[in-house]
């Protein structure tokens, strides 16, 4: 839906942006695959080696423990080698993680190459969103963006199916973790053949380069006045030597907005739904390690038409309007998967199916709406001055976030118990609602320019 409406809206002759913005996407493909292929390898792995709730912990939050690592050097790296050359490392690094981890013989050694694994999932979950706004014209940034967390859900919803096919085979777990190569093999294949983004290529001052992939990407425009422009900023980045990277006062605000979106999308609980579907499903009541995965299948697949959903509508109906929409559907969805815990008793063999159906709500409130436009709002509200500086501190802070909230999940259920834990979820969801009406601005149809100078004059983000 959304490729067809950004066809309309720009000439057919657009059709390459839309295809590096798929290759590029493919990214998100990786850090989808991890997340959700350790939900349905977790069960299998306790039952190979005997693990408490805090090693269990570990090997999943292993992964994010990588990927705050790669989204704190990212941000250097990709000033200095490109944002293409960085997507192509973290498909490497990726490979090997994933082979590593098919191969691990001890608890120490998979934690170890989940961290591997998480180094490059940290990596493109930067440097991806940025090299697609990067090369978005205005008018669809935020459906180009978005597909980011579209192909995120693709590679939750294949590791889904990687695991279903993979549940009954020998060495279950090790063929679940392994599988990872695929992914990230198509990564490396498809962006080897794209260029960097323009913006980059005159930071190094490649403006014939520059000057092609503009004339491929947005061949309407006069690609001499882009060059002129980005130029221009640059320039005006470089200025006055200290001033040029100082972290003024009024910046503080978009991007301490900024961490409390990270904040949001996080301790709302998502995490624990995809890194531990299997594990909450098998609470509920079924039985078989198998049985659970299959269920997973289906939330994955609402996962991904969900996304679809948002990515039609967030250039239409906007930023805030969805978030909205979202943390309400995802309020409901956690109050009732908690009540379905907390009256087990009544439910007997039903409480499977009402937190099969709490899922499904919460999850496909989470994709229509905080999923893809946290990561959209961010890259919008920051200053361009510090833009890559506070994207890293934005998605350093996600991960930070993820790590504490992925670890302490197994000991919390063994020590709150199941209602109160997803009750607890369901609070943060509804002090995130009153957050977005008071401190988040709507960026739908203003321009980047125009969000900075807002900042910049002290305009209450309600009023934006």
């Amino acid at each position: 839906m959304a490729v067809a409406q950004g066809i309309k809206t720009f000439p057919v002759k657009h059709f390459w942006l839309y295809i590096i913005a798929v290759v590029a996407s493919l990214g998100g493909l990786l850090a989808g695959f991890d997340m959700g292929v350790i939900s349905g390898a977790l069960p299998f792995i306790k039952g190979d080696w005997e693990l408490s709730a805090l090693a269990q912990g570990w090997i999943v939050s292993a992964a994010i423990v990588g990927s705050v690592i790669g989204a704190a050097a990212n941000g250097v790296l990709a000033d200095i080698f490109g944002r293409r050359k960085i997507i192509i490392s973290t498909a490497v690094i990726f490979i090997i993680g994933s082979v590593l981890c098919g191969f691990a013989a001890e608890v120490w050694q998979l934690i170890a190459a989940r961290i591997i694994v998480g180094i490059a999932v940290g990596m493109v979950t930067f440097v991806v969103p940025l090299y697609l706004s990067e090369i978005s014209p205005q008018k669809i940034r935020g459906t180009l963006v978005s597909m980011f967390q579209l192909s995120l859900t693709a590679g939750i919803l294949l590791s889904y199916l990687i695991n279903g096919v993979f549940a009954h085979s020998d060495y279950t777990w090790r063929w679940m973790l392994g599988s990872g190569v695929l992914p990230a093999i198509l990564l490396y294949i498809g962006i080897s053949f794209l260029h960097d983004t323009p913006r980059w290529l005159l930071s190094k001052n490649r403006e014939e380069e520059a000057k092609k992939v503009f004339q491929t990407l947005t061949p309407e425009e006069d690609a001499e006045a882009r060059i002129q422009e980005i130029k221009d900023t640059l320039k005006q980045e470089k200025g006055g030597k200290p001033q040029g990277i100082s972290f003024k006062k009024w910046m503080l605000t978009p991007v301490l907005i900024g961490v409390g979106l990270m904040f949001m999308q996080i301790c709302t609980g998502i995490n624990t739904i995809i890194y531990y579907t299997a594990t909450i499903f098998n609470i509920s009541g079924f039985a078989a390690a198998t049985g659970a995965i299959y269920a997973t299948i289906g939330i994955g697949v609402v996962n991904f038409l969900m996304t679809l959903v948002a990515i039609a509508l967030v250039d239409r109906l906007g930023r805030k309007p969805l978030l909205y929409i979202g943390l309400s559907g995802m309020f409901i969805g956690l109050a009732t998967l908690g009540g379905a815990f907390q009256y087990a008793d009544v439910l007997g063999d039903n409480l499977k199916w009402f937190a099969v159906g709490s899922v499904v709500i919460y999850i496909a409130s989470f994709a229509c709406s905080l999923g893809p436009v946290v990561w959209i709002m961010v890259s919008e509200i920051l200053p361009l001055k510090i833009r890559g500086l506070a994207m890293s501190i934005c998605t350093v802070s996600n991960f930070g976030f993820n790590f504490m909230v992925v670890l302490s999940f197994l000991p919390l259920l063994e020590f709150a118990g199941e209602a109160y834990t997803f009750w607890f979820f369901a609070a943060i969801t509804l002090i995130s609602f009153f957050f977005v009406y008071f401190f988040v601005p709507e960026t739908k149809g203003i321009s980047l320019e125009k969000i900075e100078n807002n900042w910049y004059k002290g305009i209450p983000a309600r009023k934006f």
